[in-house]
């Protein structure tokens, strides 16, 4: 595990193709939390899961010091499991779930970090907005108390096709940057193991890796 954390750091060392670094967050679902102490002590500064009770379980048990992100669906009765606790919800993909942030952070006067997750494929069986609904969702967002979005998250359609992924990915960049300043973005979270290096190229600032790291483990 080591040499292959070194070996990704390897390659997003240098950043994106806009000169930006680009965070490494491995994503950690169903990985034994002695596996993730042993990932943090070999450099790992940011870990994912993707389902609540999963980071409800685990949290209390990673001992070292790691910026700890969701990445999954979220239920609204699960939101409690993470606020306060995780330093960015990743994966907004609806107006109500902002609201339930919202509320419970607003509860426990903190403010929590989100991304708004777009349907880059515009897949059935995926979650997120559509290009056309974001205007809408931030300029909501941009009025709640209690919750701040950072940027844009997305998952690439499996696919051999390169070219295609690369094009959806400098696609979802263009809109990154329509609303990067007018809004304070600061992430890009956009590539996976089997993707990741296209993601970068296309100007994503954030990767979510896991089995490139641990293994398949599903």
């Amino acid at each position: 595990m080591e040499n292959k954390l070194k070996q990704i750091f390897s390659e997003i060392e240098n950043g994106n193709s806009y000169g930006e670094q680009v965070t490494l967050v491995g994503a950690t679902k169903f990985v034994p939390v002695e596996i993730i102490n042993q990932a943090i002590a070999f450099g790992l500064k940011d870990i994912s899961e993707n389902r609540a009770q999963e980071f409800k379980d685990k949290y209390p048990l990673v001992t070292q010091p790691v910026n700890y992100h969701f990445i999954g669906s979220l239920q609204k009765n699960k939101v409690k499991y993470l606020i306060g606790k995780c330093c960015l919800i990743q994966s907004v993909d609806s107006l109500s779930l902002l609201d339930e942030i919202a509320r419970q952070s607003v509860n426990k006067n903190v403010l929590t970090n989100v991304l708004l997750e777009v349907n880059l494929g515009v897949e059935e069986q995926k979650h997120g907005f559509d290009y056309s609904e974001l205007e809408n969702a931030l300029s909501y967002a941009k009025n709640l108390s209690g919750v701040k979005v950072l940027g844009l998250m997305a998952m690439l359609p499996e696919s051999d096709d390169e070219d295609m992924l690369l094009d959806l990915s400098k696609t979802l960049r263009k809109v990154y940057d329509s609303y990067k300043d007018e809004y304070g973005f600061k992430h890009l979270s956009l590539g996976m193991s089997n993707d990741y290096k296209i993601a970068i190229k296309a100007g994503s600032n954030m990767i979510r890796v896991g089995s490139k790291i641990f293994g398949r483990r599903y």
